[in-house]
Formats: C-alpha cells, sequence, structure tokens
C-alpha cells in the first residue's frame, strides 16, 4: 500500500456502510472504520438497545454506531439523534463487544436525565396554565387586582394639626385629610391601633 492510500485509510470502506434498519422504536445505522460490521456485533447493539426501549418508546429515536480499530484498541461510538437532541458516547477497550456496551449504558444515563428534564418541563408548565373548574362546567376566572369601588370628595381645610385632632376624635371616620394651617402644606391625621393619632405629611 502506497503513502497516498495511507492518507485516507481512515476513510472506511463502502461495504462498511450499513443503512438505517429499524428495530422497534429504534433505527439503527452502522459505519465501520477498518473493520467489518459483522451481524453478531449488530445484534449485539440492538440486543442492549431493547432494554431501553421504555425510556425510547415515546417517539422514534435514530442511533448511529461507529465502530473502529486502531492498532490494539478497539473503539466504540454511539450516537442517538432524539428529541431534537443527539445524544453522543464513545468507549474504548481490548474488547470491542464490551467498550459498545459501556458506550450504551452511558447512552442510557444521558437518555433518563434529559427524560426526566423533559417530563418535569411538562409537569411545572401544567401547574402553571391549570385552572380549578366549577362543578357546572365552567372555569374558573383568575383573581383580579382590587379596585376603588366608591370615591369620597370634601373639602380639605386648613387647621393645625392639634385642630384636626380634636375633629377626628368627634368623627367616626379612621383619617382626616387637612390642610396645615401653619406650613399650607396637606398632611392625613389617622387612628393607630393603639388609640393615638398618626400624621402623614409631604
Amino acid at each position: 500500500m502506497n503513502e497516498k492510500t495511507k492518507c485516507f485509510s481512515f476513510i472506511p470502506h463502502p461495504s462498511a456502510l450499513i443503512p438505517f434498519i429499524r428495530g422497534g422504536s429504534m433505527e439503527f445505522e452502522y459505519t465501520g472504520r477498518h473493520v467489518e460490521v459483522t451481524p453478531a456485533l449488530r445484534t449485539h447493539v440492538e440486543d442492549h438497545f431493547k432494554k431501553l426501549d421504555h425510556i425510547f418508546n415515546d417517539t422514534t429515536a435514530r442511533a448511529h454506531v461507529i465502530i473502529e480499530v486502531e492498532k490494539n484498541r478497539q473503539i466504540g461510538e454511539v450516537l442517538v439523534h432524539w428529541r431534537d437532541h443527539t445524544l453522543t458516547a464513545t468507549d474504548t477497550n481490548a474488547d470491542m463487544y464490551l467498550a459498545l456496551t459501556r458506550a450504551i449504558a452511558k447512552i442510557e444515563k444521558q437518555a433518563l436525565k434529559l427524560k426526566k428534564k423533559i417530563i418535569d418541563r411538562k409537569q411545572g408548565a401544567k401547574r402553571v396554565s391549570s385552572v380549578a373548574p366549577q362543578p357546572d362546567g365552567n372555569v374558573e376566572a383568575s383573581p383580579r387586582p382590587p379596585r376603588i369601588i366608591a370615591a369620597r370628595r370634601y373639602a380639605v381645610k386648613p387647621m393645625t394639626a392639634e385642630e384636626a385632632a380634636l375633629q377626628l376624635s368627634e368623627e367616626q371616620d379612621q383619617f382626616l385629610v387637612f390642610r396645615d394651617a401653619d406650613t399650607n402644606r396637606v398632611g392625613v391625621l389617622y387612628r393607630r391601633k393603639d388609640g393615638n393619632f398618626g400624621l402623614i405629611e409631604p
């Protein structure tokens, strides 16, 4: 083999490319680099993924399995395209079967984590958007903000704070708005829970 051929030796031979093969809810594609993808390897991968059907059973997933041999190293790489995400795992071992087993185990952990995240997000959205239905079938409206029911208008009279306190003590109102005769500023005198009066001034 000449040097030019060696430069491109990483390109898999066309016979090493195996198109998508459907298996349950998972579709498989295999690529072999410097190694043949045997039926035994495919069976090994697909048997392991069958154990993960409970994870990928809600929608179709596509798995791309890449096996490669570099000197004494057996490299197994698995990419799974699922729910608009790509899960990736690689493992290197002297045994290709073991490398693929470990890579698939890593994919399982990633998939479980992603599925939990999706479920939690959906449940959170349901809690936010849920509205309790009434017995008659109507939907209970969200609480409205407080409104001003009625407004009271009266003349703001000039008086001292002492005069305002005297007037408020003779009335049933909880507060009195007056104009301070000394400063010409509007003030609010109100009843405190301890029986005294409080004064609010600008």
